[in-house]
């Protein structure tokens, strides 16, 4: 009779978060080196030949070093800009923080009818039913809550309203700055304001 098969075990880089036999193919191998050493010896045997003491010794005075750098810089809290939060996905991709703006774009469909697509408002804390509900009313046309191209929820209205939206939102909604909203135009974002 034949065995059942055991499941593989994937050992994941620790610096990229790739696993660890593709870490020569992230994006910083030389990162990544001082934890293959320490973790997965056997994957790269090369690595323990060509490490000797001292550079063994060098690398993790190069990692606490970052690390103390990188303590002290996130603890400082004088700087006057506050840096980006950068998260690390799986295979090493960065993923920055999301811009907190409002995106107003009008789609023409069949030559005369049009769609004006809201995007952004629950960055603000703006619950998106409530929103449409609201556009809606306002406007005297139909409003809804759909799932953009993204897989992020936008509202839909119909008709051209973008004439009066920017002060529509700005004073429903005073969390919302008139700065943090823009037109798509042509392809291109444009300001609001």
């Amino acid at each position: 009779m034949a065995e059942k098969p055991q499941p593989v075990r994937v050992l994941y880089c620790g610096v990229c978060g790739l696993p660890a036999e593709y870490c020569e193919f992230g994006p910083d191998f030389e990162k990544c080196k001082p934890w293959l050493v320490q973790n997965a010896p056997d994957l790269y045997p090369d690595l323990l030949k060509d490490a000797n003491a001292n550079e063994a010794d060098k690398v993790s005075d190069q990692l606490q070093s970052t690390s103390i750098a990188v303590g002290t810089a996130s603890s400082g809290g004088s700087s006057t800009s506050k840096p980006e939060e950068v998260k690390r996905l799986p295979g090493g991709k960065i993923k920055k923080k999301e811009r907190q703006e409002v995106i107003i774009e009008k789609v023409v469909r069949n030559k005369r009818k049009s769609i004006t697509t809201v995007k952004g408002l629950e960055l603000f804390g703006v619950k998106l039913s409530d929103a449409s509900k609201k556009l809606g009313k306002k406007f005297a046309t139909g409003a809804s809550v759909v799932k953009g191209p993204t897989e992020k929820e936008q509202i839909d209205v119909q008709g051209d309203i973008s004439y009066d939206i920017v002060e529509f939102i700005t004073e429903t909604w005073p969390d919302v700055p008139e700065a943090a909203i823009f037109f798509i135009e042509d392809g291109k974002k444009v300001p609001a304001a």
